[in-house]
């Protein structure tokens, strides 16, 4: 077939495709992703800094979800998990099958703030079925499976998407990774809002002594106390890099009239003092201070309104971590917060080496797997 034939051939094709609606122009996807504009993503792709093996891009995948709803992040039959539904969504994508590998592990109910996977795909062609074509880009793999997501519960999102070499593993690349851990203090009940969201803890807790607890179980230890049965690490032992506890503003957080007049006041003074001047912020604008007036108060706060809880994070960071084991420590500390565990019965209980020694664990709805850290300036 002579060029200029195959070029007039190229062109009916192309008005045939536009002259009628497809199934894919349907889906009405976001600006970028249409999948018929494979000719203008080429020219796009030719810039892609990985070099993919037979077509075939590894992506690295960050993503977020309430994980209510979720049986799980790992695959299992019968189940909805965070996995599965990934690879639904990759599968609407590509139009074939993915295996999707996760960083970290999280149970039922636990939450993700960022999450992250690595996921291989082979781009083929949908008009000529086994012509492989270029990877996509990053951006537009995000868009796309985000809205296939969207189309279901949404509670899972993804939030970054980056190409990497095909040996890059999300779990054993991964270099650190950090937790979060909200307990909420206070005798109301809790905020619909606020539902498995957070641990509810009707009584009072001492943040001081939590703290300080907190500092006997940094660094490396034989953690078998804060291991749950059924865990297969081959070690007990880790190094846990930080773990501290600290008080911040209840979310979702709306201003008071109290709150507003002093931002307002604030905002005035230092409009009226000269651009090159420095000015101090009075101390009521202090976040603890807004902090305590707002959730400590006993005082009547008006019909219709709710006293606020006391907000603790709990901040776990580790290489890795053992199965339960944030669950375990912040279960020790919420003890020692109600006055029910001293900081002798954590070195104890730490020195046991069993997990029949420690607390109670705390219920899933109010982990938050945080951050996985990577050394990807290396792997560009």
């Amino acid at each position: 077939m002579t060029n200029n034939l195959k070029h007039r051939v190229d062109l009916e094709c192309s008005d045939n495709i536009n002259s009628r609606a497809s199934k894919i122009s349907k889906i009405e996807y976001p600006s970028g992703i249409d999948q018929e504009q494979e000719e203008e993503e080429e020219e796009e792709e030719e810039g892609m800094s990985q070099n993919p093996r037979n077509g075939i891009q590894r992506y690295l995948v960050a993503i977020e979800y309430i994980g209510t709803r979720f049986s799980g992040s790992q695959k299992q039959l019968n189940c909805r998990t965070v996995v599965g539904a990934l690879e639904e969504a990759f599968c609407k994508f590509v139009g074939q099958p993915v295996s999707v590998s996760c960083s970290s592990r999280t149970d039922a109910g636990v939450h993700a703030l960022s999450n992250v996977c690595h996921v291989d795909i082979q781009r083929i062609s949908k008009r000529k079925p086994g012509e492989v074509l270029p990877p996509h880009e990053p951006a537009v793999v995000g868009r796309a499976v985000n809205h296939f997501l969207r189309k279901h519960d949404g509670d899972l999102m993804v939030i970054d998407v980056r190409c990497v070499p095909s040996d890059f593993h999300a779990r054993f690349k991964a270099q650190e990774r950090t937790y979060f851990y909200r307990l909420l203090s206070g005798p109301e009940p809790l905020s619909t809002f606020e539902k498995d969201r957070a641990w509810h803890v009707p009584e009072e807790l001492n943040l001081p002594a939590m703290q300080e607890a907190s500092r006997v179980l940094v660094g490396c230890h034989d953690f078998s106390s804060f291991r749950a049965a059924g865990c297969q690490a081959k070690s007990p032992i880790r190094t846990l890099d930080e773990l501290s506890v600290s008080e911040v503003i209840e979310s979702p957080y709306f201003p008071s009239v109290m709150d507003r007049e002093r931002h307002n006041k604030v905002s005035g003074d230092l409009r009226s003092c000269p651009s090159n001047s420095k000015t101090d912020i009075p101390p009521s604008s202090s976040p603890n201070t807004s902090i305590d007036k707002v959730t400590t108060s006993s005082q009547d706060v008006g019909f219709g309104k709710r006293r606020r809880h006391r907000c603790l994070v709990v901040t776990a960071r580790a290489r890795s971590f053992l199965y339960h084991q944030v669950r375990l420590l912040v279960g020790v500390l919420k003890a020692v917060g109600t006055g029910n565990l001293t900081i002798p019965d954590v070195e104890k209980i730490l020195n046991a080496k069993t997990v029949a020694a420690a607390s109670p664990m705390a219920p899933a709805c109010g982990l938050y797997l945080g951050e996985v850290k990577y050394d990807l300036q290396t792997t560009l």
